[in-house]
């Protein structure tokens, strides 16, 4: 219920910021108001608070839209470059800052992080490079900003939604959101700074920016309003904005950025609430990575404004507002970016050691508590805003959905044979956890559904929507059939030979490779795999009927029991058939269709 409501307050964001900004501008307006009382000045403020407002929710949708456009691109690729890229520390530092200058999102960056270590696929210190690293993408933001193309924006508007309205290729698509966000990213720049620009005469609004020189006043506003607006870039990008207007100093700028970086862990920490400790840890990591960063170079300030502008470009023809407004933005750019880069070589030779620091701050919980607790692994709602990412979670919680099952079909076999109830009971109760997961795997589902989808991410849903099913079916087979088979056998005293023994276990050694073939299939979207299961198919048939002649035999042997154990052990048969007849079903899913006719 907790993490219901702060995500409804996550979508309340932004208009809450705007909000706050229009609350904060009549403040600052009304003592004009008060002491002259003049109409045409009331018109003035009044417009001027419209057209900044508007500037910034121009300035947001840009963001949001470019970043969207940016995820569906290059998410699933970006997804198979952290999983493959993180070799080391100085790769997962690379890599972190390529895939979340590509996505946008250190945030999402983090989530996969987590799924990576919940899968074993990562450890945790090779995470703390790519966090690392992910604060070093969310740089080029700002970088982008501080150019200032305000003059291409309504061209870069006008292409982006031609391409995104007129073509038919989801890519090309994609690409148009990408340039309709980016061109509405520099013309709300456009508007709030003509908005601003009478500030320049208004002496309050001039000494509240003087007391943004108070570093520790800047780095906390700052923290605050990229808190609540859940976006280190967008809240950098604002900075840039106001410095264009010569209303922040370079220093204050600096100390504003600070505040950014800490200020967006608040989405890693919201993302965390009642997940596994590896996402704790994580969000811990960030966290501690900003904060310690932040105090570090606090008392340096003026050594990093020194730097920046000695590298950074110069005017000396303009003076006075002008020149602050001509060299400010790019030099708050660049200390953003030697910021990020500087904290990043400092900490990367002790990637070990702060995991084992997190490790010892947010430790394992005990076995038995654990246990307790069953829910999806993997499905994380901050992916939700890119489906292909969101869909490869998907592919990784029906694996760990197939794990349960695939245990029920390894211990099902030797219980039905010569378990009593107490493990006969044990393997029914597995199939509580593959309900659960199933549940959360359909109700994610229906959330990916809720947003834009292209054709083929609309024909994956439907793939993993049917492949989770089957696999429940095969979960309720045990539950449902072979249990109960396992408690006819007990109550009434029948004992299968050794013969029977060897031909059942054959036949389930068959079954239980078919769907774990089956989940890797999916799973990893190997056809290869979906190939094994398809083509077991005259294997399953030839032990089947083996299978059946062999009971056939028995029946007409003299032993005890001789019609119970023949129907009990016929029904086995028939309800393996129906496991591989899911199983097939569910590698089908990830063939090509000429191939889902067999």
């Amino acid at each position: 219920m907790l993490k219901t409501h702060l995500n409804l307050c996550t979508r309340a964001a932004l208009p809450l910021a705007c909000c706050v900004l229009g609350v904060w501008s009549c403040a600052l307006a009304w003592p004009a108001l008060a002491a002259s009382g003049d109409e045409a000045g009331e018109m003035a403020w009044g417009m001027m608070t419209v057209e900044l407002l508007g500037g910034l929710a121009i300035f947001l949708f840009g963001m949001l839209q470019m970043e969207e456009g940016l995820k569906a691109v290059a998410g699933e690729r970006m997804k198979g470059i952290l999983a493959r890229l993180t070799v080391n520390r100085f790769m997962g530092v690379g890599t972190g800052a390529l895939v979340t200058a590509v996505i946008q999102s250190s945030s999402v960056t983090t989530v996969l992080v987590v799924g990576f270590i919940s899968a074993g696929l990562m450890s945790l210190s090779q995470s703390v490079g790519v966090i690392m690293g992910a604060n070093i993408g969310t740089t080029i933001t700002a970088q982008i900003v501080a150019f200032k193309i305000t003059k291409a924006a309504l061209g870069m508007i006008a292409v982006g939604f031609a391409m995104l309205f007129i073509a038919r290729s989801d890519r090309i698509k994609h690409y148009g959101e990408m340039l309709m966000g980016l061109g509405m990213v520099f013309f709300g720049m456009h508007v709030m700074s003509e908005a601003m620009e009478p500030l320049r005469s208004y002496q309050p609004f001039l000494d509240l920016m003087k007391s943004m020189d108070n570093p520790l006043v800047g780095v906390l506003i700052a923290t605050a309003f990229t808190a609540l607006i859940q976006s280190s870039s967008a809240s950098t990008g604002i900075v840039i904005v106001m410095a264009g207007q010569g209303f922040v100093s370079l220093q204050a700028g600096i100390a504003l950025a600070f505040g950014a970086n800490i200020g967006t862990c608040a989405t890693a920490l919201l993302a965390v609430i009642g997940k596994p400790r590896e996402a704790v840890r994580a969000a811990l990591v960030h966290l501690g990575f900003n904060v310690c960063g932040v105090l570090i170079w606090l008392p340096f300030i003026g050594f990093i404004a020194d730097f920046v502008t000695a590298i950074s470009p110069t005017y000396p023809n303009l003076s006075g507002v002008d020149r602050l407004a001509a060299e400010t933005p790019r030099q708050i750019a660049n200390a953003h970016t030697f910021f990020n880069i500087a904290n990043t070589l400092i900490f990367i030779w002790f990637t070990t050691q702060i995991a084992r620091l997190v490790e010892w701050l947010v430790p394992d919980k005990p076995h038995a508590e654990e246990a307790l607790i069953v829910r999806p692994r993997y499905l994380q709602d901050e992916l939700l805003s890119a489906p292909s990412l969101a869909l490869d979670q998907v592919r990784m919680e029906i694996m760990h959905m197939g794990e349960t099952v695939n245990a029920m079909l390894q211990g099902i076999m030797p219980a039905i044979i010569d378990g009593d109830r107490k493990v006969l009971e044990e393997i029914r109760q597995m199939d509580d956890t593959v309900d659960i997961l199933h549940a959360g795997i359909i109700d994610y589902l229906g959330k990916i559904s809720k947003q834009q989808l292209g054709d083929g991410q609309s024909r994956e849903l439907l793939q993993l929507m049917e492949a989770a099913s089957h696999l429940e079916n095969i979960g309720d087979i045990v539950e449902t059939n072979l249990v109960v088979l396992g408690h006819d056998r007990i109550r009434d005293r029948i004992q299968v030979s050794e013969t029977t023994q060897e031909v059942l276990n054959g036949f389930q050694a068959a079954i239980t490779k078919a769907v774990a073939a089956a989940v890797q299939a999916v799973g990893q979207r190997n056809e290869r795999a979906g190939q094994v299961v398809i083509g077991m198919k005259d294997e399953i048939n030839r032990i089947a009927d083996s299978a059946a002649a062999h009971e056939a035999r028995r029946l007409v042997a003299e032993e005890p029991n001789r019609i119970a154990a023949y129907t009990m052990e016929i029904e086995i048969i028939e309800k393996q058939k129906r496991i591989y007849y899911f199983a097939k079903r569910m590698a089908k899913t990830v063939m090509p269709a000429v191939l889902q006719g067999q």
